[in-house]
């Protein structure tokens, strides 16, 4: 589908899913697991989204205030999920275990409490060590819910592990991260970059993925080069300079032409 057709239904995908995330943390504030099957009927449309035309949900899930970072965060993640597992040829099962893997890999994050979260200056050491409890908090309460799938499980509580081994909650390192968290890994830092918080404003999607690509260590780097190659050598949203010396912002990425977006 074109960007113009695919816009529309996009957006409708996305309010549906940030409705069903707002209910799921929510939910677990209280201690109550997600309602998986809820969860994979907002999964199916954003995957059929991606499928027709990945640059609606990436476009879309940009336009946000911070307000909304702890509903959109889940979102934005699953629709990373997806465009990154199609660039790396996963059929669409797998895609949809990714997107599944997105949507539910922060549920931790409500048993958090909120003045840690949105903290605006440093945390301290113990409030750090509250936060790094949220993988294993998430994990535990989706298989208290009855969740056995190896995808989401592992996502939610690995994403945060770094290539390098100094990561958390287990300090694994390379290869023995399963490539569903390396892949949640990366797509977990970019929404959480390219947003604005609290405590500090979004960076442009074009310096975030230049940023990510000097940190030594704590991705896969062949996976992240998929990660920049589904996004686009420059991402919708980004700023440009023309050789006219005009600015633009990047409108449209174009299939088999990397270097020469769509630019308003």
């Amino acid at each position: 589908a074109s960007l113009a057709d695919e816009l529309p239904r996009a957006a409708v995908v996305l309010d549906h899913a940030k409705g069903l995330v707002r209910e799921t943390l929510e939910r677990a504030r209280r201690g109550e697991p997600p309602d998986v099957g809820e969860c994979e009927g907002v999964v199916a449309p954003v995957v059929e989204s991606v499928m027709r035309n990945a640059s609606a949900l990436t476009t879309l899930i940009r336009l946000r205030n911070q307000d909304d970072y702890s509903y959109m965060h889940s979102v934005s993640v699953s629709v990373l999920m997806v465009v990154l597992g199609r660039e790396l040829g996963l059929d669409e099962a797998a895609c949809h275990e990714a997107g599944l893997a997105g949507l539910l890999h922060d549920v931790g994050k409500a048993l958090i409490p909120n003045e840690i979260l949105n903290k605006p200056g440093r945390l301290t050491d113990e409030e750090f060590a509250i936060v790094r409890t949220h993988p294993r908090r998430g994990y535990d309460l989706l298989r208290e819910g009855g969740l056995t799938r190896f995808a989401p499980l592992d996502v939610c509580l690995h994403h945060h592990e770094r290539y390098d081994g100094a990561g958390y909650p287990d300090g694994l390192a390379g290869e023995g991260i399963d490539r569903w968290a390396r892949m949640g890994a990366i797509c977990d830092v970019f929404d959480a970059v390219t947003s604005d918080r609290a405590y500090k404003a979004g960076w442009d999607p074009a310096h975030s993925l230049t940023q990510m690509g000097s940190w030594k260590g704590q991705f896969d780097r062949p996976m992240l080069a998929s990660f920049i190659r589904a996004l686009g050598v420059f991402p919708i949203g980004a700023l440009v300079r023309l050789s006219s010396e005009k600015l633009a912002v990047v409108a449209q990425s174009q299939p088999g032409h990397p270097r020469q977006p769509v630019v308003r």
